[in-house]
């Protein structure tokens, strides 16, 4: 389905309240209760001889790394090729003006600004450089003022530039990714645990309000423990996905919990903690596969 074509929820969230967050994210994991499917002990999954050095791989890895860019791109954009998403802009109505992007920078939250504004750091006079002092005016609405007509099209010219490409990665890397790995890596997360953090700080991003990924954090931290504090990973992260569905149900266009559902909850269920192919989960009732 073409991206800008999908009317489903849960693209992005709210990120006013954007701040670095590798000394917010404490881990993020609640104990297995009633509806949980039985987890097996991670010892009882050990890997076969040809895939030890996969399962020691953290999110920092070049494939795993690709791997989490297919798993958000499906919820994001309802495609695996995140790749493709570089020149993705639409409104999406939820309040925030443009999202755009491999990540789904917004025009409202700041996100997008300072995207921009690196891009023009890097390649001044670009194409987008022109819309710099509407960026900031329209920064914390949902106005296109200053940016329509054009504005979508000159970001599909400038996403075929590869430094603007670079910036896109940079920033995702810099204010979500980074952010996110390593605090779930202090936390003594494996993969998945890592990427479960990744996925709620791309859709919720990080502040102080209730439906923050830092909240959202504390609020799984009252029912587990983390590996790094001495609790069980397994639990912790059933805790962690129990916060961030009451997160996402706060708001009304992230009220699908499929990503959570279907998707990282299935892996946490086959204990699948280093996030290792195959992997096979659904999102909005879509099925995806990576082998």
């Amino acid at each position: 389905m073409p991206i800008s074509s999908d009317p489903r929820p849960g693209r992005r969230a709210l990120r006013l309240l954007l701040a670095p967050v590798v000394a917010a994210a404490p881990a993020l994991v609640l104990f297995a209760g009633p509806g949980h499917a039985a987890v097996p002990a991670p010892h009882l999954s050990a890997p076969s001889q040809g895939s030890v050095t996969a399962a020691a791989a953290d999110l920092t890895d070049p494939r795993k790394k690709d791997i989490a860019m297919q798993l958000v791109s499906s919820a994001e954009n309802s495609s695996l090729n995140w790749k493709a998403q570089y020149k993705y802009i639409e409104d999406i109505d939820d309040g925030r003006g443009y999202t755009a992007g491999i990540i789904g920078f917004c025009s409202g939250t700041g996100d997008m600004l300072e995207l921009v504004e690196l891009y023009a750091e890097r390649k001044p006079g670009n194409v987008l450089a022109k819309y710099l002092p509407a960026l900031r005016k329209v920064d914390g609405t949902d106005s296109h003022k200053g940016l329509d007509p054009n504005y979508t099209k000159d970001w599909a010219t400038a996403a075929k530039d590869k430094v603007f490409q670079q910036a896109q990665n940079d920033e995702r890397d810099r204010v979500y990714f980074n952010p996110a790995v390593q605090q779930a890596k202090k936390d003594g997360l494996r993969a998945l645990g890592q990427f479960a953090y990744y996925d709620a700080i791309v859709m919720h991003g990080d502040g102080g309000d209730p439906e923050s990924f830092s909240s959202i954090r504390r609020n799984a931290l009252k029912k587990a423990k983390p590996p790094a504090q001495g609790g069980d990973e397994v639990k912790y992260l059933h805790a962690f996905l129990d916060a961030r569905k009451v997160a996402m149900k706060a708001e009304e266009a992230h009220e699908d919990t499929s990503r959570v559902d279907t998707a990282q909850r299935v892996f946490l269920n086959k204990g699948n903690l280093d996030l290792n192919t195959p992997l096979s989960w659904k999102v909005y009732g879509d099925p995806y596969t990576i082998g």
